[in-house]
């Protein structure tokens, strides 16, 4: 852990020099000379970057630059911490610059991409709020630099499940709903269970769209549910969970129980 969290570190050093080195002139946070503009900013089509343990995600940041002159180059990092100048993790894109192509007599419409992943260092305190810092630079030499540009997520995948037992009983019984909140932990790059959650249990009658919450119980230190329900009618119970700031909702598939 001491090993990847100073490689860590280390990045987001590596990330603020190379952004500071290309204002020209040397440009200071929230700097800018002339009339250029970003704008209309975009990160993974409007969605949470969600990782698991193994797998990499690539996504896009999009946004709008505009100047009088023309501009002459674009350039997006993505950081987390309190303040650029205290981040604590920072990522490079993909490429140096970002692709843009002109959208208008003034303005350009650019992209970047960027590649994360458990694998690179990830850690579970990352895992919540990171904001973009941007810099672009106009034909005539204007330039403006953002250091807190955009906010978004990035947040450790999760996974529910619930299990009905019996799964036929007569009309008034009781039945039984087990299940699991786990998430991806970064740190042992497996996934374990999330305790101390409110988690909706769900019914859907035999034949019907949609679901009714029937009670919310928190899950248990390790993750676990269980409670338990008098049925009335045949159907499918589910968990579902609403998310947080480190981790997105998650839906367990129905368990269905058949009431004679």
């Amino acid at each position: 852990m001491r090993t990847r969290a100073s490689a860590a570190v280390a990045a987001g050093a590596l990330a603020l020099t190379t952004l500071t080195a290309l204002a020209v002139p040397a440009a200071q946070a929230d700097d800018y000379r002339g009339d250029i503009k970003i704008s209309g900013v975009v990160v993974n089509g409007g969605k949470p970057v969600v990782l698991g343990t193994t797998a990499k995600k690539t996504f896009t940041v999009s946004f709008t630059v505009t100047d009088g002159s023309g501009v002459s180059m674009a350039k997006v990092l993505m950081w987390h911490g309190p303040s650029f100048a205290k981040m604590d993790y920072g990522i490079l894109p993909n490429t140096y610059y970002a692709s843009c192509t002109k959208s208008g007599a003034t303005s350009v419409n650019c992209r970047q991409t960027f590649t994360v992943g458990p694998a690179s260092n990830m850690l579970n305190t990352y895992a919540g709020t990171w904001r973009l810092t941007a810099f672009a630079q106009a034909k005539d030499f204007d330039y403006v630099q953002k250091d807190d540009l955009k906010s978004f997520r990035v947040q450790r995948d999760s996974t529910l499940t619930a299990a009905a037992s019996p799964n036929s009983v007569k009309k008034g019984a009781t039945v039984t709903v087990k299940g699991k909140l786990s998430r991806a932990n970064w740190d042992t790059g497996r996934y374990g269970g999330y305790g101390s959650q409110s988690v909706r249990l769900q019914f859907r009658k035999k034949g019907g769209t949609t679901y009714t919450t029937v009670k919310t119980i928190k899950s248990a230190a390790g993750g676990d549910l269980k409670t338990t329900v008098k049925a009335s009618t045949s159907g499918s119970y589910r968990y579902t969970f609403a998310g947080d700031t480190t981790t997105p909702a998650a839906w367990a598939t129905g368990a269905y129980v058949a009431v004679k």
